[in-house]
């Protein structure tokens, strides 16, 4: 659970202040570099994400789904019973009706989000096992299977976590903006204007800065000095236009894709610039 936010002894507004959003965002940008980097380490291993390719779990787990599936199963079990899932901020892959009750009393979290069910883990997981890992993955030797299923798993595990969390941090970025200026979100929400409440929310300039700003994370955190503290650029841990990629091609559209779907699920309540609900 990285960059986490202090759920227990924040109030609402502070939690949903976009400055304190931002600041948010931009640590999970760190966190998704470096597990970017981490699963570089490992060739594709491309039957990790094929369903039956391991018949040893049919035959010890009775799982006929993937590696990979597997493996997440696993991991957010044994999260849902430390009470992972039960927070705003985090989403399984696993359906949660197959997953365990928390072992703890639940925790009593302050009113953030309106009930909804936007979830887009599902093609988080198609785009990173189909796009984000055949890429960054590439060796230059040309091995594509090393037998590392486990090493690799687990990189997958941690990298698909963030990248799904910080997709579905834009809810959070939806109703910080709401809040600011109910006026302009509820008549969009009620003729369900899906093309404006999408220029409500965009900031072609602020997205400009975070692509540049992911650019230099993953320049800086991929870089391989050798003894003498010179870069080697030949040994470069991940390439920066790849991190660039994934953020303007898929994290920052689904992300709004997120955002204006929780606008169009959030209730409108009769305080809010005048509606009647």
């Amino acid at each position: 659970m990285t960059d986490s936010i202090n759920f227990h002894n924040a109030t609402a507004e502070d939690i949903l202040s976009l400055d304190k959003i931002r600041a948010t965002l931009q640590r999970m940008e760190d966190t998704i570099v470096f597990r970017l980097i981490e699963r570089t380490q490992f060739a594709y291993n491309r039957r990790m994400y094929e369903d039956g390719a391991f018949p040893e779990l049919r035959d010890k787990e009775h799982w006929t789904g993937s590696w990979l599936a597997w493996n997440l199963k696993e991991v957010e079990s044994s999260h849902a019973k430390l009470g992972r899932w039960t927070a705003p901020d985090e989403y399984p892959f696993t359906s949660l009706a197959s997953l365990p009750a928390p072992i703890l009393q639940p925790v009593d979290y302050p009113d953030l989000l309106h009930p909804h069910h936007v979830n887009v883990s599902q093609e988080v997981l198609r785009f990173y096992t189909e796009d984000i890992v055949p890429r960054i993955a590439a060796r230059k030797d040309g091995v594509e299977d090393d037998r590392q299923y486990g090493s690799s798993a687990i990189c997958d595990v941690e990298a698909l976590s963030a990248i799904n969390r910080r997709v579905h941090f834009g809810m959070f970025v939806s109703e910080s903006k709401f809040r600011a200026d109910p006026a302009a979100f509820v008549p969009r929400i009620r003729a369900r204007d899906r093309e404006a409440l999408a220029g409500l929310i965009t900031k072609p300039a602020v997205e400009a800065i975070l692509l540049k700003r992911v650019a230099q994370k993953a320049e800086i955190y991929g870089q391989n000095l050798d003894q003498a503290h010179i870069v080697d650029e030949r040994q470069r841990k991940i390439q920066s236009q790849e991190v660039v990629r994934l953020y303007k091609e898929f994290i920052v559209p689904l992300t709004k894709e997120v955002e204006v779907d929780y606008l169009l699920e959030r209730y409108v309540r009769p305080t809010d610039a005048g509606s009647t609900g």
